[in-house]
């Protein structure tokens, strides 16, 4: 038996937490001096409404003893555990654990501990997460799912635009100079996660409509298998992420669609207003 980890920023509903009996280590998030509790019942809306106000974020990564605090117990009763973190290409957060991970590993030699860099973030995190469970549950045994799941992430895509080019200028990944003219000009970016786990911004398109169609002129130019899962999240956006909806039925897809806002630590970093859409292709 082994569990499998995550952390807050896989985005994945409550529901789907409790069914799979996911252990889920917290990003911590404060807006305007005040800690959100992740034990909460997270208010996307309310969230994304107040960074339109002015409100700015700002987010941290757990301290080590709330990996060991979340890992021991389980190595002491015997269990084998996964862990699939956030993107090493944007958070130091799976680097820790894994600095951890080895750690433990002395303490308890005979248990099994792997660290997954999911190199993917919200539900391009979260899709991996849920096909390990899956697997779990069909019986796969520990180096399976390790094996498995890594191979499944290598094959994630993941592409997105935003409504307001300022928070990407704020985190670094947008020189200011191009985001005071995109936002003039109404340009917006299309981006998506390298190979490595990177932000990246491959175009940009003028207006909102033209950039939601990219996103599933994306899908209907990669993805492996139209009949497979895909995610979308957004921040507090949701008769856009309906339309792209649509338009990923009209390309063909006849998949499962999970739909979520987004959660606070990644949707901080990108803005209200923002659609991303994952799902599996060829290899990245």
């Amino acid at each position: 038996m082994f569990q499998i980890f995550t952390d807050l920023a896989a985005n994945l509903p409550r529901e789907e937490v409790e069914r799979w009996q996911l252990g889920i280590i917290p990003i911590h998030c404060m807006v305007d001096g005040k800690a959100l509790d992740p034990a909460e019942d997270f208010d996307g809306p309310a969230f994304y409404a107040s960074m339109r106000a002015g409100a700015r974020p700002s987010t941290s990564m757990p301290a080590p003893a709330v990996f060991l605090d979340a890992f021991r117990p389980v190595l002491e009763r015997g269990e084998d555990l996964v862990y699939l973190g956030m993107s090493s290409g944007i958070s130091g957060t799976v680097g820790l654990a894994r600095t951890v991970a080895a750690e433990l590993r002395e303490e308890f030699p005979d248990r099994k501990i792997a660290v997954i860099d999911t190199k993917a973030a919200s539900l391009g995190e979260g899709m991996p997460v849920l096909f390990a469970a899956e697997l779990r549950e069909q019986g796969a045994d520990f180096d399976a799912v390790v094996a498995r799941t890594q191979d499944k992430c290598d094959h994630m895509y993941q592409i997105f635009t935003v409504e307001d080019l300022e928070y990407l200028r704020r985190g670094g990944r947008l020189h200011s100079a191009v985001a005071v003219v995109g936002n003039m000009l109404n340009v917006k970016p299309v981006l998506f996660g390298d190979q490595d786990g990177h932000i990246v911004l491959r175009h940009m398109v003028v207006g909102r409509r033209r950039s939601l169609d990219a996103l599933a002129a994306k899908y209907k130019e990669s993805c492996a298998d139209m009949t497979g899962p895909v995610g979308l999240a957004h921040c507090d956006s949701p008769k856009d992420t309906a339309l792209v909806v649509e338009k990923l039925r009209a390309a063909g897809c006849t998949g499962e669609i999970m739909t979520v806002c987004y959660e606070p630590v990644t949707g901080s970093h990108v803005g209200p207003g923002t659609v991303a859409l994952f799902f599996y292709g060829p290899r990245r």
